[in-house]
């Protein structure tokens, strides 16, 4: 006799566990602490096996049924229920654990080692800001390109469509790291390139040669009113054209005065390489000023507030600010005046500049020469350089910045 729903319902715990049949091989087994649960007896290749439906009253008495049906239909076509539900179980398993979330952390700790410190947070806290809390927690094989386009879009619509194309491509990296590594079988991200807004193309903005004179001017003449801990690495930044964050984190134990070198350690650097960076006569005035007012500090510049924190990036973008320069001057604009008035006024090689600027190199002849060091032909260059920036005129008059502060 089939059961009914409120007989289910209505069976009382017993000292012993009993069962209330509903045919076709399946029970509600009552349990004295009150459990109910649903089980199937079957026989697949000569063995008798028993399946769990699920737990009244969750499961009811109706999704019991259909359970049952599906697996009959299973043990017709010579599939064993119970095998299959271990199957599902796994696969639902192995789907938690290969989210896209959980891959793009291990592709990450994978990739961290060949990045500079800087560049691997950059990496995660932007996947963490732009892309977790869209698909982080979807299974990585189950993320189709209109989900991932939708990701990406949210982010040009800010606006920030430099961003949303830089994630596209970490994206992709993360992508083709599980099917690498078996836990996906395509990359959406190849599929969606076109359906991304386009991209005007940008510059930082950078003096040109014949406005520096005038920027010297202001600089040394400080109606800004810039800290002397700020103009020293304005000056030294444009003497030195490192990265801006490679200039603000720098560290005394980095300058080898005696050598006049500057040693930034892989970790700090974009390409994870340790750069040398060779320091004019007057870019040791400058550190030697600096030495003066960083005190005992281990950064070349702490901040006047938390010294044992750097300045940060806006201290040097307010004060280009605060000159009047505003979206016409960079920090890092003084890498690109630095690297076309060198070729161009001192006559420097471009793969000798380009080593200076500790550029990634972009084909198999950049490779060769990146081989090479240039160490002797770059600290004539520096030298010249900072020469150079002493001698720039202006209306007929030589300006010549007091690098010592």
């Amino acid at each position: 006799m089939k059961l009914a729903d409120i007989k289910c319902k209505s069976a009382a715990p017993k000292e012993k566990p009993y069962k209330l049949a509903d045919g076709g091989g399946m029970y509600l087994d009552v349990r004295p602490n009150g459990a109910k649960y649903w089980r199937l007896k079957f026989r697949i290749n000569g063995t008798e096996k028993l399946l769990a439906l699920g737990v009244y009253p969750e499961v009811s008495l109706a999704k019991a049924r259909e359970k049952r049906q599906k697996a009959r239909d299973l043990i017709a076509g010579g599939i064993d229920p119970s095998l299959e539900q271990k199957k599902k179980r796994a696969l639902s398993k192995a789907s938690s654990a290969n989210t896209f979330e959980a891959i793009a952390r291990e592709w990450h700790e994978i990739n961290t080692p060949k990045w500079s410190k800087n560049y691997a947070d950059g990496v995660l806290t932007r996947l963490e800001t732009y892309i977790f809390p869209e698909i982080g927690n979807f299974p990585i094989d189950q993320i189709e390109p209109p989900l991932l386009l939708q990701t990406i879009r949210k982010i040009e619509s800010r606006p920030a469509i430099e961003i949303a194309k830089r994630q596209l491509q970490k994206c992709g990296e993360v992508f083709r790291y599980a099917i690498a590594t078996g836990r996906a079988v395509r990359d959406p991200s190849a599929d969606i390139k076109g359906a991304l807004k386009p991209q005007k193309q940008t510059h930082y903005a950078a003096l040109d040669i014949k406005e520096f004179p005038a920027f010297l001017q202001k600089l040394e003449k400080n109606d800004a009113r810039l800290y002397r801990n700020t103009m020293n690495a304005i000056k030294l930044l444009m003497l030195t054209f490192v990265r801006t964050n490679e200039l603000i984190n720098a560290r005394w134990d980095e300058i080898n005065f005696d050598k006049k070198e500057w040693v930034i350690p892989a970790e700090r650097m974009k390409m994870g390489k340790e750069h040398i960076v060779p320091l004019s006569n007057q870019a040791i005035d400058i550190l030697k000023d600096q030495k003066e007012i960083a005190g005992h500090w281990p950064l070349v510049f702490p901040s006047p507030v938390r010294p044992k924190q750097s300045i940060s990036n806006n201290t040097i973008l307010g004060a280009i600010k605060r000159m009047g320069y505003q979206g016409r001057m960079t920090g890092h604009g003084f890498r690109a005046l630095a690297m076309s008035t060198i070729k161009q006024e001192l006559g420097y090689r471009h793969e000798v500049v380009d080593r200076q600027l500790a550029h990634s190199p972009k084909n198999k002849v950049d490779k060769a020469y990146d081989r090479a060091d240039f160490l002797k032909e770059r600290k004539k260059m520096m030298q010249e350089w900072a020469d150079y920036v002493d001698a720039q005129g202006s209306h007929g008059q030589v300006v010549k910045v007091r690098f010592g502060g």
